[in-house]
């Protein structure tokens, strides 16, 4: 009798999964998880320690070991702590550095701190608080980093360089209150270029001379006041405006704009009422500013230069000898205004802005386009009625005030002999 076919017997279990595969594909998928959450979110406000946090939720069942992060050396502090420190005592720069005591600076000034020197695991370990790996990893390639990041209380603008003691690290406290202009005291005329209808307008001035806490008071007055459309490109944002009257897009490079000029090309074709973008690094910037100002649109733009004569010598030495004629014309039909800023440190122990203002009138339009610049200078020592005023005047002005002290008018005039003869009452 044939015999009935054995039921098979049950099979084995598979083996365990290497961990191998599953720990390549988790990191491959969390890393582009956590870049494309990271450059989605750097505007946004970052916890108390600057950090992306979509990595959290990662970790709650990691598939591979996690990669510990240096932290700071013994009794060394937290970038934390001494961002909140500035901050609290209103400092406006730190200076960080291997080998090095972290520095502040305070109204102008470099003061030391009470923290120990810096080392290089507590150094690294301030990098990875603030940036992302993929943030470290490009430092580490370029030995160069610039960027920004927000904590509760304060964005931060922030420069990590390579030197010959080690890595550095400068940080820019930025306010998330924007100051007004009434705040800032600053002249009445920079309601009224804001009311410009087309034009380029530049604000200008050496390196901390609060070139874009002017810029961020004027954008605020426009979005208080006005229905426009206003696009910045930023390098990286710095302030940032949430859209009121105005609405307002903020594009930083490198985030949301691979390229500075194609982002200023293509912002012609977005509708704009207004354009502000940052330092009018070369030519190609100017022209582009140039057609966008040209045609109906209001340019705001920085240069580091320390008057309004200056500024426009500067955007002509862009150029041949055999180009400067034609740009002439076209800056002279172009401009609106040029506003040179410098800080000074008042009485009271805090800074005020002065300031050199030259609105483009018909003269001045005539004096720019036949390249007179002495007599540009002239016209705004007594162009007062529209507005204009030089650095001189406008130290005086701070001095009568009683906000400025004598030596500090001295110090910091163009022009130090003219300077003192208004303080003498001779001029």
């Amino acid at each position: 009798m044939a015999q009935q076919p054995q039921s098979r017997p049950t099979p084995p279990p598979p083996p365990p999964k290497s961990p191998k595969r599953p720990q390549q594909e988790v990191t491959q998928s969390s890393a582009s998880e956590v870049t494309r959450q990271t450059n989605n979110s750097q505007q946004k406000t970052r916890p108390n320690q600057a950090k992306a946090s979509p990595e959290k939720s990662s970790r709650r069942t990691p598939a591979f070991p996690e990669v510990r992060k240096p932290s700071p050396s013994q009794g060394q502090p937290t970038l934390f702590q001494i961002v909140n420190k500035a901050y609290e005592d209103g400092f406006s720069d730190i200076h960080l550095g291997v080998g090095e005591i972290p520095r502040f600076r305070n109204r102008g000034e470099i003061d030391y701190s009470n923290y120990p020197k810096t080392d290089h695991n507590t150094f690294m370990s301030w990098l990875h608080e603030i940036l992302s790996e993929e943030e470290v990893e490009k430092f580490q390639r370029h030995l160069e980093f610039d960027g920004a990041a927000q904590y509760d209380f304060a964005r931060v603008r922030i420069n990590v360089f390579d030197s010959l003691n080690g890595p550095a690290m400068v940080l820019r406290l930025i306010p998330l209150k924007i100051l007004t202009l009434e705040e800032l005291r600053l002249p009445s005329v920079f309601k009224d270029i804001c009311h410009y209808h087309k034009g380029l307008v530049l604000v200008t001035g050496p390196t901390g001379s609060g070139k874009s806490t002017t810029l961020a008071a004027m954008v605020d007055y426009i979005n208080q006041e006005m229905p426009k459309h206003l696009i910045t490109i930023e390098d990286p944002i710095e302030f940032v405006h949430q859209s009121k009257k105005a609405l307002i897009r903020q594009r930083e490079v490198g985030i949301h704009t691979l390229e500075f000029d194609k982002a200023l090309k293509a912002s012609l074709r977005e509708d704009p009422d207004i354009i502000l973008i940052g330092e009018m690094r070369d030519r190609e910037t100017v022209n582009t500013a140039l057609k966008a100002a040209q045609t109906g649109h209001v340019v705001f733009g920085t240069l580091h230069t320390n008057s309004a004569v200056k500024t426009i010598e500067r955007i002509l030495s862009l150029y041949t000898p055999e180009e400067q004629p034609s740009m002439r014309v076209a800056l002279a039909e172009s401009l609106v205004s040029v506003i040179s800023q410098g800080l000074c440190r008042t009485i009271d122990g805090k800074r005020a802005a002065f300031h050199d203002i030259m609105i483009n009138t018909e003269t001045v339009k005539e004096y720019v386009r036949d390249g007179k610049y002495d007599e540009i200078n002239e016209l705004m020592v007594d162009g007062e009625y529209d507005g204009m005023i030089t650095m001189n005047q406008s130290l005086f002005n701070l001095y009568q005030e009683g906000r400025i002290s004598e030596e500090t008018a001295l110090e910091w005039s163009p022009s130090p002999n003219e300077m003192a003869q208004m303080l003498r009452g001779r001029i």
